[in-house]
């Protein structure tokens, strides 16, 4: 079991996933770093006046390699620890930033001496009754940033290395890695999922298709958006009906994919700006997904793709991921407010609950195992797995020990245990949950 400082990823706002680099193609490296700097930033710069660098060791390269892509007000507004600003770098250097590798100590220590870690909220831990065990393992590739985890049939444990383009399967038996990478350079894997005959599917962020993964024989095939609006395909999910269906953030659409003809068909989301985020499907076979840049969930019929939205209370309400439990009602991570929430899309009531960790706490990744939910706050230090037990309304709270390191996803096995993709500490963790009357394995 490894642990880890905390990550960079807390910073990550909604602004920088919203500013204007929404409108750019990553046709070059050049873009594609300039993308990756807004989301690596706690704010984009929106003045044109530079802050100077600090003087020191390390600040030419700083001042000659970032400035050529994005404005040196991205490293300034930010503040990360010494590890932190090293998986940056490491994330960065995987997209094509020329640090050389002799100085990469150096501009490390720089960016740690001159931009520290920011206050960030204190994990508040709530005991309770049910006991859960947290193991942690570092991914092979330094800068992956794992972004969603799956849980594959045959047991296997998967997760994208979006700044890496890879994808790594994790067998929790033998603990060994392996993995495959698209054969179109930094794709940005981002979402994935299985499908009945062993295939994994994702879409790629960085560059604008869905992709197949035969691991048999590490084969991709790539389903390409057909509107060049369309260059960020973000959350994906097989329907019953065998469909794909997946959000498009900052090209504000929703899709279909027919994995048997390869057919893609894209519809705006109906509110402007919207960024079509999370997503799952209820047991009619009905794809709902939540809108990061408005206080709204939506509805898509599976066979016209008309697209129903349902108004959340709150006007500043943003929510980013969402989870449903068999009576299809929906629950939602709040992430601007601090806030758990539940829908019920039969009625359009919606209830909300302040998260633990407070306003700031940022709720992400999240899951329903039954009726009880978790999810993760991605702004506490450490962050914490929480669970919620909405007969009780109770919340029970643990620290993650690496410190997180901003869980955008998780997953649940068959079991009840989850498995988490941990952004900034370059890891992946399975939270054990004890069974009644048994020991959990592991520490």
């Amino acid at each position: 079991m490894y642990k880890w400082a905390s990550c960079f990823g807390r910073s990550i706002e909604i602004a920088a996933e919203q500013s204007h680099l929404r409108t750019e193609g990553f046709t070059s490296t050049k873009a594609l770093l300039l993308f990756v700097a807004a989301l690596l930033s706690a704010l984009p710069a929106r003045s044109q006046t530079q802050t100077p660098l600090p003087e020191g060791p390390g600040k030419e390269i700083v001042q000659t390699t970032c400035a050529a892509c994005h404005s040196l007000n991205t490293v300034t507004n930010a503040g990360h620890t010494r590890e932190d600003w090293q998986t940056v770098l490491h994330m960065m250097v995987n997209v094509g930033a020329p640090v050389p590798q002799d100085q990469f100590v150096t501009v490390t220590d720089y960016l740690a001496k001159n931009f520290p870690e920011k206050p960030v909220p204190s994990a508040v831990v709530i005991p309770g009754s049910v006991e859960v065990s947290i193991k942690e393992w570092q991914v092979p590739t330094p800068g992956s940033r794992p972004h969603d985890p799956m849980f594959a049939p045959d047991g296997s444990v998967w997760y994208t290395g979006q700044m890496a383009n890879t994808l790594g399967r994790f067998d929790p038996k033998t603990s060994q890695f392996k993995e495959y990478h698209p054969k179109t350079p930094m794709s940005g894997p981002h979402g994935l999922v299985p499908d009945k005959d062993g295939n994994v599917w994702f879409t790629a962020n960085f560059r604008a298709y869905i992709g197949k993964l035969d691991p048999k024989t590490g084969q991709v095939t790539e389903y390409p958006m057909p509107d060049p609006k369309a260059r960020d395909p973000h959350t994906l999910l097989f329907a019953p009906n065998g469909n794909i269906y997946f959000t498009v953030q900052s090209a504000n659409m929703v899709g279909r994919l027919n994995p048997k003809t390869g057919e893609i068909k894209l519809v705006d989301s109906p509110t402007p700006k919207s960024n079509p985020y999370g997503m799952v499907v209820n047991s009619k076979g009905i794809p709902f997904f939540v809108e990061f840049g408005s206080n709204k969930a939506a509805s898509i019929d599976p066979d016209t793709l008309a697209i129903h939205e349902y108004v959340l209370p709150h006007e500043d309400s943003r929510p980013r991921r969402v989870a449903i439990t068999p009576d299809d009602i929906l629950w939602y991570s709040d992430y601007s407010r601090g806030y758990l929430g539940r829908l019920d899309p039969s009625t359009g009531k919606a209830t909300e609950w302040p998260s633990p960790g407070g306003p700031k706490s940022k709720p992400y990744g999240i899951t329903a195992v039954g009726n009880i939910i978790w999810y993760s706050e991605s702004s506490t230090k450490p962050n914490t797995i929480v669970r919620f037990d909405p007969k009780t309304e109770k919340f029970h709270t643990w620290v993650i020990p690496s410190g997180g390191g901003v869980v955008r996803n998780m997953v649940h096995t068959p079991e009840g245990n989850l498995w988490l993709a941990c952004s900034g500490v370059n890891g992946i963790a399975v939270v054990e949950v004890k069974p009644a009357g048994k020991t959990p394995s592991g520490n």
